[in-house]
């Protein structure tokens, strides 16, 4: 990353592309790549890409496909003809998932793995059956799905550290649950500060409510961009 601000990922989580623009040309400057998740993608498909691609950035596609390795090798496919540099798949959808999203997206886009969601804690993984504290189950699944071809993965700030120690410095390591000081957690059980996901390893740090909340976005991303420089 050659600025801080490249580390930062602004989330568009608009419900339409109308909505989602006049932020992400703000923003754009300010960061060094812009997320499109389910809410976007499942309002305008492929066009949000490309029409978020088309503002100089990277585009993270935060799809976190789960299915069967046939479907999710077709659907890594299309996600790379949009021309996404990071496209997510569920870790828990095993090996030969991950593989053959790894063949759909064809080097073209990078697959990243998403271990255990930061909305979750202990109490809810033990709920679905997923054995282990969030720690545990994080690094297990991490170790499966880079020896499966996954050239990323998404984990919590709370469990970078170990995760990076687990897997070595190649893999790209990307970080959502990251707020502020005194920024409101919303939804996310497991999360901190920008500085201290960095400091800890992440190589991308995802950041939603915080940038598209402020009365000022550009200059929250650069508050963030100044705290882990």
């Amino acid at each position: 990353m050659a600025t801080p601000a490249d580390r930062i990922c602004a989330a568009l989580d608009f419900p339409s592309w109308r909505s989602a623009e006049p932020f992400a040309r703000a923003i754009a400057p300010a960061v060094g790549m812009l997320k499109v998740g389910l809410e976007l993608f499942t309002a305008e498909g492929p066009p949000a890409v490309r029409a978020a691609a088309a503002l100089g950035r990277p585009v993270f596609l935060d799809l976190k496909l789960h299915d069967i390795p046939a479907t999710v090798e077709g659907a890594a496919r299309s996600a790379a003809a949009t021309g996404a540099s990071l496209l997510t798949v569920h870790a828990c959808g095993g090996a030969e998932m991950i593989r053959a999203a790894v063949r759909g997206a064809g080097g073209r886009t990078k697959v990243v793995a998403v271990t255990v969601l930061t909305s979750l804690d202990a109490a809810a993984l033990e709920a679905i059956g997923l054995d282990g504290p969030p720690e545990a189950a994080v690094v297990r699944l991490a170790r499966l799905a880079v020896g499966a071809g996954a050239a990323g993965l998404v984990c919590s700030p709370q469990e970078v550290a170990r995760v990076r120690a687990a897997v070595g410095p190649a893999t790209l390591l990307v970080v959502p649950g990251v707020r502020p000081a005194g920024a409101a957690r919303g939804d996310q059980a497991r999360v901190a500060t920008p500085e201290e996901a960095v400091r800890a390893g992440a190589d991308v740090i995802v950041v939603g409510r915080p940038l598209r909340d402020a009365p000022d976005p550009v200059a929250a991303a650069g508050a963030i961009a100044a705290s882990i420089a």
